[in-house]
C-alpha cells in the first residue's frame, strides 16, 4: 500500500466519527480471519482488541508481549482487508514521548491507520500516566503520523471510570479534564471505557465537543440510545472473542459429557467458505 493510500485511508476512517446520528460501530478482530468475517459483514472498519490478540497468542491483556509481537499481528490484520484498520495500542509500550512515536510509527509501517492510546499504566499506586505526560505522548504520536506522511486517526482514552480512578463523585469532572487536554493535544476522538450511564455520557458529548467513544457492555444503552445521546463510535473491546470462546467452551464440554459434536458440525463455517473468504 502506498504512503498516498494509507493517507486517503486514514481520512476516511476520519471521516466515519462525523456523520449525525450514525456512528460508528467498531466489532473488534483478533486475527485476520475473524477481520475478514467482520469486513464480509459490512463494516467500513476494523478495530483490533489488544486483549484478543494478546488471548490468541498466549498472554494476559495489559501490554504482557512486546510492542513488535503485538505490530506483527496488527499487520497480519491490515495485509487481509481493503478497509480502514484502527489497532488497540495499548498505553504505547513504553512511557516516554518517543516510545508513542515509535508507536505510532509502527502502526503505520503494519498498515494502520489509527489506533487507541490509553493513559492506564498498569500501576496500583499510580494507575494514570500524569496527565501533562500524556498529552505530550499524544503530540509526539501525532507528530510522528505526520512526519510519516499519515494523519492517524488517535483514540485518546482515559481509563479513570475504567479503573475506578478516585471518588465517585470526581470521575466525571476529571474525565472531561484529561479528555478535552488529549482533544486539544491533537486527538481525533475520545474515549471513556467503564461508562454506561446514559445521562452521564450525554453530559460528557456536550462537555467534549469532539467524537466520543464507549465501549459497549451488558449495561450499556442500546445502540439506538447511544446514537440519540451524539456518541460517535462505538466498540466492543475483546467481546466478540469472548462470545467466540464461550461458544467453544460450550461446544466441546457437549463434546466430552455428551459424546456429542452436533452443535460443532451444526453450525460451523464451512472449510470452503473459510478458503474464499481468505483468497
Amino acid at each position: 500500500m502506498t504512503i498516498e493510500n494509507q493517507a486517503a485511508l486514514a481520512e476516511r476512517l476520519r471521516a466515519m466519527h462525523h456523520a449525525p446520528l450514525a456512528p460508528l460501530i467498531l466489532p473488534n478482530a483478533w486475527d485476520a480471519a475473524s477481520a475478514r468475517i467482520i469486513e464480509q459483514a459490512g463494516f467500513p472498519a476494523i478495530a483490533t482488541t489488544s486483549a484478543g490478540v494478546a488471548w490468541s497468542l498466549g498472554y494476559p491483556d495489559g501490554e504482557r508481549m512486546s510492542r513488535a509481537t503485538m505490530l506483527a499481528a496488527v499487520g497480519r490484520i491490515a495485509a487481509r482487508v481493503r478497509v480502514p484498520v484502527t489497532a488497540d495500542l495499548e498505553a504505547g509500550y513504553g512511557p516516554g514521548p518517543e516510545d508513542a512515536a515509535a508507536t505510532a510509527t509502527g502502526a503505520i509501517e503494519a498498515g494502520a491507520v489509527g489506533f487507541n492510546f490509553e493513559d492506564a499504566t498498569d500501576d496500583a499506586a499510580h494507575p494514570l500516566f500524569a496527565m501533562s505526560q500524556q498529552v505530550e505522548r499524544i503530540q509526539a504520536a501525532r507528530q510522528a503520523g505526520a512526519a510519516a506522511g499519515v494523519p492517524l486517526v488517535i483514540n485518546a482514552r482515559t481509563d479513570v471510570y475504567l479503573a475506578q480512578v478516585g471518588a465517585p463523585d470526581t470521575r466525571f469532572a476529571e474525565t472531561v479534564r484529561r479528555l478535552a487536554a488529549y482533544r486539544d493535544a491533537g486527538a481525533d476522538c475520545l474515549f471513556a471505557p467503564g461508562l454506561s450511564d446514559a445521562a452521564t455520557i450525554g453530559a460528557l458529548v456536550r462537555e467534549l465537543g469532539a467524537p466520543l467513544n464507549i465501549l459497549a457492555g451488558p449495561h450499556s444503552p442500546p445502540v439506538r440510545e447511544l446514537a440519540a445521546l451524539g456518541v460517535a463510535r462505538i466498540s466492543l473491546g475483546g467481546a466478540v472473542m469472548r462470545a467466540a470462546l464461550a461458544f467453544t467452551q460450550r461446544a466441546v464440554t457437549e463434546l466430552r459429557e455428551q459424546s456429542s459434536f452436533e452443535t460443532i458440525v451444526r453450525t460451523s463455517i464451512s472449510h470452503a467458505d473459510m478458503q474464499r473468504l481468505l483468497e
